[in-house]
């Protein structure tokens, strides 16, 4: 990356990267659940802005917020009805400036989560568009997708109906309570199907454009995307009409703020990245054909315990990387000069690892995690090893609830340091475990799960061939076998840096030779027991790789 101009192979059109996504690392905040300042039983602003040295010190340089903006939240906040006030349960749009400048002044960057598909229904754009009469819409009559008559369904898309009093049904995004934005189709087969370069899906670019404007123009730094390829309506496989779209949203952003960043929520990076994002989340994606980053850590029907568990970090499965190794590298190489496609330790969406996965089947997951290619992103409460819950809906959560609950700060504190309000008063309800992991514990053993994260982030940021862009390469990885075996190398000055990571999450104690042409290695990290050896004589790394280990070496 590094603030470079790349053409992309679609039409032409430039895009640039924020310098600072080269070394950065991410930090995802759940508002709702982090740190509560008031003591009313829900986190806010103020409450991530006191625990900001804790994130500097843990060596992430950036946050992704998740939504903070006016809401109803039957979806959690995504359920948007102001897109330019802070929700008062988690303060002022003042807050959340001070957050931008406080986050600054300590070297950290602040992405807001942006939903552009769908507001809330309660949004004033949509009471405006629901009017009976034509008149009284003004200018949201056709802001949203409406059919010509209530009885009238959405030609395949969800829809509802007599829920308003303007005679048509709404098109859906997600819920219920979420009308789709209009942005156009693609394919039009009824009159009411607006294209993308009709005056109407133009008037919801450029309010989309505005709201992006408004927020960075304040010290935001960019915007993570829900969504973000739902926009164009009957779109082709190849979304193109998606993609027309979002550059004429982000070409004119990009060039009035050049330093800001965009990730999107697609997990296509052919696409997105050709859209004009910067990054791109590897997402997870089960059922019947699981992508390569489910077969990772996720590859089970049971988010709680190891019933048929064939995840290849768990350390019984069996399992081999090249399931994993299928999906990324092709994509991988299709687009890593275009920009990031980033590895995410879990999100507010995803089932938290543990408690299924024991600490040191995370901690090698962790390490593939935050020496991959690409922009790595840190879960609230991952880097202690928090928990998955089966917990009741809370804000239309259903099963992602169990990933939202708060954070564990000290346990020794009421409701584990995040909140002192009674405890039914809570958002959702602490880990009442005799075990939970808490900050406060891990902060005092050099051995823990955190210890390790901070150490390994410090090992990203120390190492070029661990940056973002840095080249990737697979030394070793076999059909039937354990080890995984890769390289990361870049210029660091007038020299080439090369890093290996091998990767052992079996049972069994594994001896890989590789060949070498160079004639040390310095061991940086370790995970168990493993050490890597170079044989100058015999032009071979010895890597020996006892059950659940990992060695990070520097070959000089």
């Amino acid at each position: 990356m590094n603030n470079t101009i790349i053409t992309t192979p679609r039409s032409g059109a430039l895009a640039h990267h924020a310098s600072w996504l080269s070394d950065a690392v991410f930090y995802e905040i759940y508002p709702q659940s982090f740190a509560d300042s008031n003591n009313d039983g829900i986190g806010d602003i103020p409450g991530i802005i006191s625990k900001l040295d804790y994130i500097k010190q843990l060596g992430c340089t950036a946050l992704w917020i998740n939504p903070c903006f006016q809401s109803p939240f039957r979806d959690a906040g995504y359920d948007v009805s102001d897109y330019t006030k802070v929700a008062p349960r988690y303060g002022t749009n003042d807050d959340l400036i001070r957050l931008f400048h406080v986050a600054h002044e300590k070297g950290i960057h602040v992405l807001l989560d942006l939903v552009p598909g769908h507001t809330s229904f309660e949004h004033p754009w949509f009471q405006a568009s629901s009017q009976e009469n034509p008149a009284d819409r003004g200018a949201y009559s056709d802001r949203y997708i409406w059919t010509d008559s209530a009885f009238e369904q959405g030609d395949g898309m969800p829809f509802i109906s007599g829920m308003t009093d303007r005679d048509g049904a709404f098109i859906v995004n997600f819920f219920a309570s979420q009308p789709a934005l209009n942005y156009g189709y693609l394919t039009r087969r009824r009159p009411w199907q607006q294209s993308i370069d009709s005056p109407a899906a133009a008037s919801t670019r450029k309010a989309m454009q505005d709201v992006i404007r408004f927020w960075l123009s304040r010290g935001c730094d960019g915007f993570r995307v829900d969504m973000a390829d739902s926009l164009v309506k009957n779109d082709d496989d190849d979304k193109s009409a998606t993609i027309e779209t979002w550059r004429r949203i982000l070409t004119p952003i990009k060039t009035e703020f050049p330093q800001a960043a965009f990730v999107s929520e697609w997990s296509k990076p052919w696409q997105s990245l050709n859209a004009g994002f910067d990054m791109d989340f590897y997402l997870d994606w089960s059922g019947e054909r699981p992508n390569g980053y489910n077969m990772l850590a996720r590859y089970t029907p049971d988010n709680l315990g190891h019933t048929d568990d064939r995840s290849y970090f768990a350390a019984a499965s069996g399992s081999d990387p090249m399931g994993f190794l299928n999906d990324y590298l092709p994509l991988y190489k299709r687009t890593h000069q275009l920009g990031s496609w980033c590895f995410i330790t879990c999100n507010h969406d995803t089932p938290r690892l543990a408690p299924r996965l024991t600490t040191r089947e995370i901690t090698i997951a962790d390490t593939l995690f935050l020496t991959m290619p690409g922009v790595p992103y840190i879960y609230y409460g991952d880097e202690i090893g928090m928990r998955y819950r089966k917990l009741p809906t809370v804000e239309g959560g259903y099963a992602r609830t169990g990933s939202r609950t708060p954070m564990q700060w000290d346990s020794a504190k009421p409701n584990a340091g995040f909140s002192t309000a009674d405890p039914d008063k809570l958002y959702l309800t602490v880990d009442p475990a005799p075990d939970a992991p808490s900050v406060a514990a891990q902060e005092k053993d050099p051995h823990s799960l955190l210890s390790f994260i901070r150490s390994l982030i410090a090992l990203r940021h120390a190492h070029p061939a661990l940056k973002s862009d840095a080249a990737f390469s697979v030394l070793f990885a076999r059909s039937g076998s354990r080890p995984l075996v890769y390289a990361r190398q870049a210029r660091d000055g007038k020299r080439d840096e090369k890093i290996v990571i091998a990767l052992n999450p079996g049972l069994s104690t594994e001896h890989i030779a590789l060949p070498a042409s160079e004639s040390a290695a310095q061991t940086l990290l370790t995970v168990g027991s493993a050490s890597a050896a170079v044989d100058s004589e015999a032009q071979l790394l010895e890597l020996l790789l006892e059950p659940q280990s990992a060695v990070i070496t520097q070959i000089k």
